[in-house]
């Protein structure tokens, strides 16, 4: 798919590769103490791996589980987490995509694990994705204003 586009006499061919990607952030106080367990729910809720049809908590208890395995650097099957999380396959198969759609999870072989090695990182991939999704939108944003004159 692309989209042609003319500017003074000269013609510019934009390719669009669609990918999805859904980002959520959700901006919740930070909490005060410094505890591991607080820190840990804080930074799920924070990307939003909470949800009030979520009653076991199974998607930040997942992302647990693969932020557990990126320490031994070994990624996991879905069969393996459901295992050790004691979930069906099928919720951890809903959750897995579900962080796979937010940039925080990638699939080699039929296995899951996290993007990056760390959460530092993670966050600054996910920061990296939101910049420059900003920048497609200005781009975009800055077409449609020229194209209507504002």
């Amino acid at each position: 798919m692309f989209r042609k586009r003319f500017i003074n006499t000269k013609v510019y061919y934009y390719f669009m590769i669609i990918r999805h990607q859904k980002i959520t952030i959700v901006n919740v106080r930070k909490p005060v103490q410094r505890n591991i367990n607080y820190e840990l729910q804080w930074l799920g809720t924070s990307l939003g791996l909470f949800n009030l049809r979520d009653k076991d908590k199974s998607c930040f208890r997942i992302f647990l589980e693969l932020l557990k395995a990126a320490k031994s650097k070994k990624p996991l099957t879905s069969d393996e987490i459901a295992s050790h999380l004691q979930l069906s396959r099928g919720t951890v198969i809903h959750h897995i995509n579900k962080l796979m759609e937010a940039g925080l999870v990638i699939n080699e072989k039929n296995k899951y694990m996290l993007r990056v090695d760390n959460l530092k990182m993670l966050i600054s991939e996910v920061e990296k994705d939101i910049q420059r999704t900003l920048g497609d939108l200005k781009e975009v944003a800055s077409d449609i204003d020229e194209w209507m004159g504002l």
